[in-house]
């Protein structure tokens, strides 16, 4: 029987304090225990299911085997704080603060500019925090490693690596593939640059160097508790779950025996996220993680045994430091495991993850078990009657999530064995990105050859992905053995893996002609590797064309590297004057240390309660009946609300539609809005909102495509047109007319910070205080006042900083709010709404969907004399913006291109999904993708490079008028074009690729080179305008608030340089405290690229009202100090408080004439990019991409630069791997970063260079600068081109045509399924059976 001894005293340490929780309940992670009971807040949620990075933290265990401490990085919203007993919690505010003293990994991600919005950089600081204490000189691969796990939205990746890598030995560094003169950690001037030309961002010589004594010591405590022989069990009780933790393992076979139906778990990778996003309840939980069998690792002559519970970053570790002693025979098992190893989850997942746990979640998509299978591994299996031994292979699954072990059985131990002679064995997967993904489809395979001879002994195939669970190709096995291993072979093989596994058209997962794709192509490749192998034995039947040797490359993951360049202020300016001068983010130490708060960091106020949302599950319905008894049976569950408890409007008008705040008889989407649970706590709330009983009655229509919206002709109004020219005659005059069309799928916001607020109601006359993630503080004042029937006076609302934002945060957060603000007004309490990710993204949406007809008229020779561009979008249900997204569309349909006849045309579909609305590029990346994708087109069909076809077809005259008839002048747009051609070595590098692709059959590379023509500013007039209002205190110091939201572009840093110019004080007298409406009102959105430009203007204003009123103070004072001048001024009875105020340009465009001054000035660019496709896998790398952008006199090189490469790499996201996947219901399926894909840090390219435009002015906006934010999400168009040009290539070389229909995102499934060859055509030659499909596509 277990030990009788048992504790309810838990105990661990956080930051070097000892924590002794009496019965800590067995639900609580280790993240809401920091933020909520420490109240640590700078570790951050941001998806609960471990696949951000947001939450790590440091978690060191003392090992009484070892004698040694391990230091693992893991996420902490998976870590229950039941598994932490013996063990020390370093957090982000346990390592280094702005009051005591910045760690240098804290001080060095700050000061390289590698912190925008500052949420994701606490788990970054964590992350490489980890690695120096286990390796205080790492390598750039040790690097690339520690920070795989951790996304980021705003920053584009580079400058974080820039700071890190500092770390790093010289000698181990730069690998960015460039000869240069000095290492890139010098950071200087290297590439024989003009005199005012810099590439220097940060100053390396200025860091603290890495300092171990600074660090907690692991706890003497925690050290003489693990040396202590410990046989104790440890039991936790809640109300709802036990959790109980045994330290031997006759404990743990007893306890199984009598808790037969109850999981046992070690790490939490599966169990966790079940808890966290589904709500799975296990009433009691089996803690092994304490005993020590489980954990070793055990070599022998023959192989290898793994304890069940070993972590797989222990397993890869062991692996990788055998290899070295084993010789390569021994070692093929070994080496297919690492490779495995490398790309499964991240490695603060790794550090949880075990394999046993990884084996018995029997879930196909997991890597391990394919590979184990084929190896021929065995299982150790303990229970109460002893030890058995079974084989690990396809017969152990029995289906999705079941094993063939009994419920009183426990995985012990793994046995590998080494590999032997005449013995091979590969892995294979392919997932939407190479690492941080579940693959698609999995394979591990071995042959066996007879001794010295091609012939097959034996073979295993199996294959994870393609079924419920692990599948063996049991019939094709059999029907190869006794072959020799040649082309026959291959034939024969790819026909009976056809006709062996098969896919239904409705298989879960969905991609079923991909994944039947990928089945062959594995097979081909592991039938070419063991060709290769045979030839290199000298017993090969066959040669291995060198063509076809690219079959066998596998994409090796590298750091991105690059420069970029600026140009420098002139000499005249004074060195005190911050403008034009890269300058770290006035608030980067802070959110280096955790200290930065976000809205969700802020206390619970007194009495606080949570609101959780009741969501439609359908899509077109009447609501019959909404039955809420259930949950508000539940103790502490306040209210639940619905439409009847409004005080004010629930129903308000959008631009002549109606929108309702709770949907009352109908629901026309699911995701919509129906009621609120409020309740005491998150998780009470949470669960109480799955209780509350919906009834519906369909309706019809429903449908979600906009091919459907065409058919039903569903459209809002209103519909938008623009022309130029005469279409009709311009057709007549061209040599050829071309008709085509091109799909770009949405693209979710994926901000870091979730979307929620704070409100808390006031003490009288209906006031109410909102904290609140907003991007437009004046619109959610607005609707809120409406909600609740009483004036926007008494609605104040805050905005410290945003945790990132893109569009999204304008106006569902207003929905959101008036919600939560109804509850607070209803409970008289302060209410808390804080989105979880897989809510937020159901209820919030995204980009809009496209799609674009056209038929163009053109020469032979590539000029374009007619388009006739017809554009359609999917608004969703509601308008929200998308009329204005349309509208940007049209106006940047012509580019940078003079076509002579052109027309747009745009319908905004009404369909039944979630309404899309604003998102980063609002539209012009949409509108400029499908111009680009005629030249492309018209390129091919004129067989002349695309490039010259752009080039041809520009504007080129000084005064030049846009399809609008709005006067510009290209001259900064053609500069942009022809550095980008000369900084890319377009030419020489364009012929490299067509050399690549002459010789290598199943890689191809393309190269994109595209300008960009973008509109700054709002079209709608009345947006341009800015507020600030600037207040100088006796001490001289400066507090700055303007109408501008703080979301990581650096508005508020700006406005501080701006400022300090004017004022000429440092920008350390200078403060930025928040955004509030009370402070300014009425301001415009944070958006349209135009904040700078107007709060700029506004600060400006006011300061130099300031400085106007203090001037003749100083004149009669000329020896006064800053600080004694503004006393005298207090004295004298000056004002020292200022409002500002910037009107901007009347804008506007007359649809009906189609004409109009659109934008404030436009922002100008130019992008290139290559990439590497695998013709059989589709994957692809990016290689390199140069960027030269014209931003003006840039205010602040450091975060424009930040701005250009964070906006194309999530231009990159969008036209690659991020692809929204809805089911024939209309219910998103992907709803969080296990299935949905934003770019990590292995998907930038190799190479990203970045060159800001020198001698550029502009003359409308503040000190000749630009906009910057949304234009350069258009250039990740130019990786979608490279990525066409590629596939092109691979057609072009199998007799294909080269015309063909690629829709964005161009995932790894379009680019294998336009690579056609024989394993695409055997996938798609099976008639499919007439089903529902999994997903549809939007």
């Amino acid at each position: 029987m277990p030990s009788s001894t048992t504790s309810s005293e838990l105990i661990f340490y956080i930051n070097g304090k000892k924590v002794v929780e009496k019965n800590a309940d067995p639900e609580e992670m280790l993240l809401g225990y920091l933020r909520r009971k420490v109240g640590l807040t700078g570790t951050k949620y941001g998806c609960g299911g471990g696949g951000c990075g947001a939450c790590t933290v440091m978690v060191s265990r003392y090992d009484p085997v070892e004698e040694s401490i391990h230091h693992c990085a893991v996420t902490a919203c998976l870590q229950p704080i039941c598994s932490l007993y013996g063990a020390a919690v370093v957090t982000v505010e346990g390592i280094g603060s702005t009051r005591t003293k910045l760690h240098p990994v804290q001080e060095r991600i700050a000061m390289a500019h590698g912190s925008q919005c500052g949420f994701c950089t606490p788990g970054m600081v964590m992350s490489m925090y980890t690695l120096l204490r286990n390796k205080p000189k790492p390598s750039m691969e040790d690097i690339r490693e520690a920070l795989a796990g951790n996304l980021c939205r705003c920053t584009g990746y580079r400058p974080i690596i820039d700071g890190f890598k500092t770390f790093c030995n010289k000698e181990q560094c730069c690998q960015n593939g460039e000869q240069r003169v000095k290492c890139c950690l010098e950071n200087g001037f290297t590439h024989n640059l003009d005199d005012n030309i810099s590439e220097e961002l940060f100053r390396v010589e200025d860091f603290i160097p890495l300092d171990p004594t600074q660090d907690l010591i692991f706890p003497p405590e925690l050290i003489l508790m693990g040396k202590k022989p410990d046989g104790g069990q440890l039991c936790f009780q809640s109300e709802r779950v036990k959790w109980i933790s045994p330290a031997l393992l006759t404990d743990l076979i007893q306890l199984k025996a009598q808790y037969t139906d109850f999981p046992m778990l070690v790490g939490n990778a599966t169990l966790g996220p079940k808890m966290n996003l589904n709500g799975a309840l296990y009433p009691v939980l089996l803690y092994a993680g304490r005993i020590p069998e489980l954990r070793t690792i055990t070599w022998s002559s023959s192989g290898v045994r793994v304890g069940a519970g070993c972590s797989l970053s222990a397993l890869k570790d062991a692996l990788q430091m055998k290899m070295e002693q084993l010789n390569p025979e021994e070692s093929r098992i070994y080496q297919a495991l690492l490779q495995t190893l490398q790309c499964l989850a991240a490695k603060q997942i790794r550090n949880m993850a075990t394999i046993g746990g990884n084996i018995m979640s029997a879930n196909p998509k997991y890597d391990l078990c394919s590979v184990l299978a084929a190896a021929q591994c065995t299982l150790q299996i303990i229970s109460t009657a002893g030890v058995r031994e079974v084989c690990l292979n396809e017969e152990f699954f029995t289906g999705f999530g079941k094993t063939a072990l009994r419920p009183d059985e426990i995985l012990l131990a793994i046995d590998i064995p080494h590999s032997k002679p005449w013995e091979f064995i590969s892995a294979f997967r392919q997932a939407q990105r190479r690492e941080f993904a579940f693959s698609i489809v999995n394979a591990g395979m071995k042959v066996v050859f007879r001794d010295e001879s091609a012939v097959v002994e034996s073979l295993d195939l199996y294959y994870g992905g393609v079924g419920p669970s692990l599948v063996k190709a049991r019939n094709t096995c059999k029907e190869l053995s006794g072959r020799l291993w040649d082309e026959s072979l291959l034939a024969e093989g790819i026909r009976l893996l056809k006709e062996e596994i098969s896919l239904s058209p409705a298989a879960p997962g969905g991609r079923v002609e991909y994944r039947k794709s990928l089945i062959l192509s594995f097979f081909f490749k592991f039938y070419m590797q063991m060709l290769l192998e045979l030839r290199q034995r000298g017993v090969a039947v066959t040669d291995v064309p060198p063509e076809n040797l690219s079959a066998l490359t596998q994409y090796r993951s590298e750091l991105p590297q690059g420069h970029h360049t600026f140009q420098m202020v002139s000499d005249d300016q004074s060195s005190t004057d911050p403008v034009g001068r890269p300058r770290m983010h006035q608030a980067a130490f802070q959110q280096a240390t955790g200290e930065a708060q976000y809205y969700d960091d802020i206390p619970a106020v007194k009495g606080e309660l949570f609101l959780s949302m009741v969501t439609s599950t359908r899509a077109h319905a009447k609501i019959t009946s909404i039955d809420a008894s259930a949950a508000l049976a539940m103790p502490g569950v306040v209210t639940f609300i619905t439409a009847e408890h409004v005080p004010g409007q629930n129903r308000r008008l959008w631009f002549g539609n109606i929108e309702e705040l709770f949907a009352e008889e109908e629901v026309i989407c699911v995701g919509q809005i129906i009621g609120a649970i409020v309740a005491e706590n998150r998780e009470l709330a949470k669960r109480a909102s799955c209780l509350v009983t919906v009834t519906y009655e369909d309706v019809l229509p429903v449908f979600f495509t906009i091919q459907e919206a065409i058919e039903h002709q569903s459209f809002f109004e209103p519909k938008r047109k623009l022309e130029r020219g005469n279409v009709e005659e311009g057709f007549e005059q061209s040599d050829h007319i071309l008709e085509g069309e091109l799909y770009m799928g949405g693209q979710e916001h994926f901000y870091m910070e979730t979307q929620g607020l704070i409100a808390v109601p006031g003490e009288e006359a209906g006031e109410m205080e909102l904290y609140v993630a907003t991007q437009h503080a004046a619109y959610t004042q607005e609707v809120v006042g409406l909600t609740l029937g009483v004036d926007s006076n008494k609605i104040t609302c805050h905005v410290k900083r945003l945790g990132g934002a893109f569009g999204g945060k304008v106006m569902k957060i207003a929905s959101l709010s008036a919600i939560t603000a109804t509850a607070a007004y209803r409970t008289g309490r302060a209410v808390r709404c804080v989105l979880e990710r897989g809510d937020d993204m159901l209820i919030t949406s995204g980009r809009h969907p496209f799609l674009g007809k056209y038929k163009v008229g053109y020469m032979d020779d590539g000029t374009i004399l007619a388009a006739d561009i017809t554009y359609y979008s999917n608004g969703g249900c509601t308008l929200d913006e998308s009329s204005f997204i349309m509208e940007k569309a049209l106006l940047h349909m012509d580019n940078g291109y003079k076509i002579p006849h052109l027309r747009g045309r745009g319908f905004v579909c009404r369909t039944f999904l979630p309404s899309y609305t604003a998102f980063r590029g609002f539209g012009g990346p949409q509108g400029l993708t499908m111009i680009e994708s005629v030249l492309h087109e018209v390129a091919a069909k004129c067989g002349l490079p695309a490039h010259q076809v752009r080039e041809m077809n520009m504007y080129q005259s000084e005064d030049s008028y846009t399809h609008h008839k709005q006067l510009f002048s290209p001259e900064d747009m053609l500069r942009c074009w022809s550095e980008c051609l000369e900084k890319s070595d377009y030419e020489q590098r364009l012929l490299a690729v067509q050399q690549f692709n002459s010789t290598n059959r199943w890689r191809k590379r393309g190269m994109s080179i595209v300008p960009m023509k973008f509109g700054i500013g709002f079209s709608k007039g009345f947006y341009n305008q800015g507020a600030a209002l600037v207040n100088i205190y006796k001490d001289g110091s400066v507090l700055v608030s303007h109408g501008g939201t703080e979301m990581g572009q650096g508005i508020n840093t700006k406005a501080i340089q701006i400022a300090s110019r004017i004022l000429n004080v440092p920008m350390s007298s200078i403060h930025v405290k928040e955004t509030c409406t009370g402070n300014v009102p009425n301001a415009a959105p944070s958006a349209a690229s135009f904040g700078t430009d107007a709060v700029g203007m506004a600060v400006k204003n006011a300061c130099e009202k300031l400085m106007g009123r203090l001037e003749p103070i100083r004149k009669n004072n000329p020896k006064h100090t800053w600080q004694q001048l503004v006393v005298e001024a207090y004295c004298q009875k000056v004002s020292l408080s200022a409002t500002g105020f910037f009107m901007g340009p009347h804008t506007g465009v007359d649809w009906e004439r189609s004409e109009g001054t659109a934008y404030y000035y436009f922002t100008f660019g130019a992008c290139c990019s290559e990439v590497e496709i695998d013709c059989l896998t589709g994957d692809h790398k990016n290689i390199r991409t140069d960027i030269v952008m014209d931003v003006g006199r840039s205010l602040n090189p450091a975060l424009d630069i930040g701005q250009v490469e964070g906006g194309f790499v999530q231009g990159l996201g969008l036209y690659t791997i991020e692809e929204l996947q809805f089911s024939p219901d209309g219910a998103l399926r992907t709803r969080g970063p296990s299935d949905y894909k934003i770019p990590a840090l292995i998907d930038i390219p190799r190479t990203l260079n970045t060159h800001l435009l020198t001698n550029a002015h502009n003359p409308h906006a503040i000190y000749s600068s630009k906009g910057i934010g949304e234009p350069t999400v258009f250039f990740g168009c130019t990786i979608f081109f490279a990525i066409k040009e590629a596939i092109a290539a691979a057609r072009r070389e199998r007799g294909l045509s080269e015309s063909f229909n690629l829709s964005s995102p161009a995932t790894a499934e379009k680019i294998r399924l336009a690579c056609e060859d024989t394993c695409t055509t055997a996938a798609f030659s099976v008639t499919p059976e007439p089903c529902k499909p999994w997903a549809i596509d939007i």
